[in-house]
């Protein structure tokens, strides 16, 4: 399922890729748990930074920046967890392996997600219930296994394409559900 997802993405074509990120940011900015923007208590919000045919997240990122949202950016760490920091801007982004682009600003160690509002995570697929399909790296898994230790009240949100939202996906007993997935067309909640 990874593999056939993966080929459809690699064949969109860039001009694509960027307009369904443009219409991604603005649904990402419906979320309620970001509507409340406030000067005392601006939310915090973990994002990454896309790569190849993932929904294209530089405009979401710049425009919850600018929003006065506090965005933290993934580090991946060589045992391929996730490291934080704070996301200044698109001049303070540098290349990292495997095609990232990380923050250059100061660590801030992989709990600080658990101070974040609402996690970002990406995906290539989720299903009706919830369940996210990653790549298979693990990363977010810890992040979400890291999440569920704090007992925090962090809003889960997957991106993806429409036709990304499938009937199931298949799933491994360390899989947690996500709250919501926020598509190009609109957001998708999940009860659980």
């Amino acid at each position: 399922m990874r593999r056939d997802l993966l080929e459809v993405r690699r064949a969109l074509p860039a001009d694509v890729v960027a307009a369904r990120g443009a219409a991604l940011a603005r649904r990402v900015r419906e979320l309620d748990e970001l509507r409340a923007v406030s000067a005392d208590s601006p939310p915090t919000v973990a994002a990454y930074v896309s790569i190849g045919g993932e929904p294209d997240t530089r405009a979401l990122i710049d425009g919850l920046r600018a929003a006065g949202v506090r965005v933290l950016l993934p580090v991946l760490l060589p045992d391929n967890d996730l490291d934080w920091a704070v996301y200044e801007g698109p001049d303070h982004l540098v290349p990292a392996g495997w095609g990232l682009h990380e923050p250059d600003g100061p660590r801030l160690m992989p709990e600080a997600v658990t101070q974040a509002d609402v996690v970002l995570l990406p995906g290539l697929a989720v299903d009706r219930t919830g369940l996210r399909l990653g790549r298979g790296g693990g990363s977010y898994d810890r992040v979400l296994a890291r999440l569920e230790r704090a007992g925090g009240r962090t809003s889960l949100v997957v991106l993806v394409y429409d036709d990304e939202v499938v009937d199931a996906v298949p799933a491994e007993p360390h899989d947690r559900r996500v709250h919501a997935a926020v598509t190009p067309s609109g957001v998708h909640r999940f009860r659980h």
